[in-house]
């Protein structure tokens, strides 16, 4: 095993050969994006301490920058790409659990540029395991997608399930859950990963291209225009509050599983149409959506089956999805 000097070759506004971070500590990769940053903040909310790395590609730096003013000396944060091997292990040093949720997101955006969805998300993935074994890191959790299941007739999934993607970033994802799975069996390296359906809730970025429904559907009710469905409207998603997520991650780092990939869900569906409607409701609007063409790599249908999270993890969801999007609305309208 290679011994290098902490923080030696760290690129970011704290590193540059010293090392501040007591030990032991968590370190979230992607702590710049919606759901790390969300985890990040719970994180230190409950007394851990925190080592933040994103290098900014898709996270914004405006995320961190208020958990750096609150939390002082518990929290640092990194400028660094996952793909730097040698970074990670400098980063990893003294560390007790990596959260990986560093990754380029979004189907539409992996169809478009395959080759930057697996550097980012199999080259980035595979660093992140090497650097945790060499570090000795007690766990790695890492983010998975509901997109490995495909377009599978069957509900709900299940990880019994054969893995079907018909995107690059779900292929990614499949080849990220079995590297999971040999480095556990192979290194002992404790691992999971986390199986996300359609996560949504405050802070979530409406304005890319790539960006997910539910903000664009409720940022555009909000100017009074209409939300853009790509197809009929009919296909429908197991959306699942943040809230929710962040719980299933302490979840997975406190139990005693390991070499696994876990759904992470309400168990529900809901349509796109639906969605609109429940939105109308809670907006007090009539606002109906226009549609456009379906878009390639899109799963018709998804909707979890969350009897191995509670088992294993000892997880079950605490926001539905109703709850969870009138606190997203009103995030929102805050804005």
């Amino acid at each position: 095993m290679l011994v290098r000097e902490p923080w030696a070759n760290l690129r970011g506004p704290l590193g540059r050969g010293t090392r501040t971070m007591a030990e032991p500590f968590d370190v979230v990769t992607g702590g710049a994006g919606f759901i790390g940053s969300h985890l990040a903040r719970v994180l230190l909310v409950q007394g851990r301490r925190v080592r933040i790395l994103d290098d900014l590609s898709t996270g914004k730096r405006e995320r961190v920058t208020p958990l750096l003013e609150r939390f002082g000396g518990r929290c640092e944060f990194v400028e660094q790409d996952v793909r730097d091997l040698d970074a990670l292990h400098d980063a990893f040093a003294g560390a007790e659990l990596v959260y990986h949720q560093a990754a380029l997101p979004s189907v539409p955006r992996s169809v478009k540029d395959p080759v930057a969805s697996n550097a980012a998300n199999v080259d980035g993935t595979l660093n992140v395991f090497v650097a945790a074994r060499d570090a000795r890191v007690r766990k790695v959790v890492y983010a998975s997608s509901s997109s490995v299941y495909g377009d599978s007739k069957e509900l709900p999934k299940r990880e019994t399930m054969p893995m079907n993607p018909l995107s690059p970033y779900a292929v990614t994802k499949c080849v990220g859950e079995m590297y999971g799975g040999v480095f556990a069996r192979l290194y002992g390296l404790e691992t999971v990963g986390l199986r996300y359906f359609n996560v949504f809730g405050p802070a979530q970025d409406p304005a890319s291209q790539y960006a997910a429904v539910i903000p664009r559907f409720i940022t555009a009710m909000l100017r009074g225009e209409p939300p853009v469905i790509y197809g009929d409207g009919e296909q429908s998603r197991d959306f699942t509050y943040v809230d929710n997520v962040v719980a299933a991650n302490q979840c997975a780092a406190r139990s005693k599983a390991s070499g696994i990939a876990v759904n992470v869900a309400c168990g529900e569906r809901y349509t796109l149409n639906r969605l609109g409607a429940i939105l109308n409701g809670i907006l007090g609007t009539r606002i109906e959506p226009v549609h456009e063409d379906a878009r390639p790599g899109d799963v018709k249908h998804s909707q979890a089956d969350v009897a191995l999270a509670a088992e294993a993890l000892g997880f079950r969801p605490s926001t539905g999805f109703e709850e969870g999007l009138r606190h997203t609305v009103e995030f929102f309208r805050g804005q």
